[in-house]
Protein backbone atom coordinates (compact mmCIF):
# COMPACT_ATOMS: atom_id res chain seq x y z
CA UNK A 1 0.00 0.00 0.00
CA UNK A 2 1.31 3.46 -0.95
CA UNK A 3 1.30 6.01 1.84
CA UNK A 4 -0.63 9.16 1.04
CA UNK A 5 0.59 12.61 1.81
CA UNK A 6 -1.24 15.87 1.89
CA UNK A 7 0.11 18.84 -0.01
CA UNK A 8 -1.13 22.32 0.71
CA UNK A 9 -0.23 25.41 -1.24
CA UNK A 10 -0.71 28.91 0.07
CA UNK A 11 -0.61 31.76 -2.41
CA UNK A 12 0.12 35.32 -1.47
CA UNK A 13 -2.26 37.20 -3.74
CA UNK A 14 -0.32 40.47 -3.58
CA UNK A 15 2.95 38.82 -4.64
CA UNK A 16 1.16 36.91 -7.38
CA UNK A 17 -0.44 40.10 -8.66
CA UNK A 18 2.95 41.90 -8.67
CA UNK A 19 4.57 39.00 -10.50
CA UNK A 20 1.83 38.96 -13.15
CA UNK A 21 2.05 42.74 -13.60
CA UNK A 22 5.83 42.51 -13.99
CA UNK A 23 5.59 39.73 -16.58
CA UNK A 24 2.87 41.57 -18.51
CA UNK A 25 4.98 44.71 -18.50
CA UNK A 26 7.92 42.73 -19.91
CA UNK A 27 5.79 41.30 -22.68
CA UNK A 28 4.30 44.69 -23.55
CA UNK A 29 7.75 46.30 -23.66
CA UNK A 30 9.00 43.58 -25.98
CA UNK A 31 6.08 44.24 -28.33
CA UNK A 32 6.63 47.99 -28.56
CA UNK A 33 7.78 49.29 -31.91
CA UNK A 34 7.97 53.02 -31.20
CA UNK A 35 8.07 54.94 -27.93
CA UNK A 36 7.51 58.60 -27.21
CA UNK A 37 9.19 60.75 -24.58
CA UNK A 38 6.53 59.92 -21.98
CA UNK A 39 7.00 56.16 -22.40
CA UNK A 40 10.79 56.57 -22.30
CA UNK A 41 10.44 58.48 -19.03
CA UNK A 42 8.21 55.75 -17.61
CA UNK A 43 10.41 52.85 -18.70
CA UNK A 44 13.72 54.41 -17.67
CA UNK A 45 12.43 56.05 -14.46
CA UNK A 46 14.06 59.29 -15.62
CA UNK A 47 12.27 62.59 -15.90
CA UNK A 48 11.40 64.01 -19.29
CA UNK A 49 13.67 66.97 -18.68
CA UNK A 50 16.60 64.73 -17.70
CA UNK A 51 16.10 62.63 -20.82
CA UNK A 52 16.05 65.78 -22.94
CA UNK A 53 19.19 67.18 -21.30
CA UNK A 54 21.33 64.06 -20.93
CA UNK A 55 20.15 61.23 -23.19
CA UNK A 56 18.16 62.26 -26.26
CA UNK A 57 20.84 64.49 -27.77
CA UNK A 58 23.32 61.60 -27.81
CA UNK A 59 24.17 60.37 -31.35
CA UNK A 60 23.39 56.73 -30.47
CA UNK A 61 19.85 57.76 -29.53
CA UNK A 62 19.34 60.28 -32.34
CA UNK A 63 20.08 57.52 -34.81
CA UNK A 64 16.78 55.86 -33.84
CA UNK A 65 14.64 59.00 -33.73
CA UNK A 66 11.65 59.33 -36.05
CA UNK A 67 10.03 62.74 -36.62
CA UNK A 68 6.74 63.76 -38.18
CA UNK A 69 5.88 67.44 -37.94
CA UNK A 70 6.51 68.28 -34.28
CA UNK A 71 6.11 64.73 -32.98
CA UNK A 72 9.08 62.55 -32.05
CA UNK A 73 9.28 58.82 -31.50
CA UNK A 74 12.14 56.39 -31.08
CA UNK A 75 12.46 52.81 -32.29
CA UNK A 76 11.95 50.97 -29.00
CA UNK A 77 14.45 48.13 -28.72
CA UNK A 78 17.51 49.87 -30.25
CA UNK A 79 16.97 53.03 -28.20
CA UNK A 80 16.61 50.99 -24.99
CA UNK A 81 19.93 49.31 -25.76
CA UNK A 82 21.54 52.68 -26.57
CA UNK A 83 20.34 54.14 -23.28
CA UNK A 84 21.75 51.18 -21.37
CA UNK A 85 25.08 51.64 -23.18
CA UNK A 86 25.15 55.38 -22.41
CA UNK A 87 24.33 54.85 -18.76
CA UNK A 88 26.92 52.11 -18.38
CA UNK A 89 29.59 54.51 -19.71
CA UNK A 90 29.00 56.95 -16.85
Amino acid sequence: MIPTTEVSISINEQELREYIDKELSKQINQQMVLVDINKLAEVTCMSIRYLEDEILHHPRVRLHEVRKNRKRWWVAQPVFKAIVDIVSDW
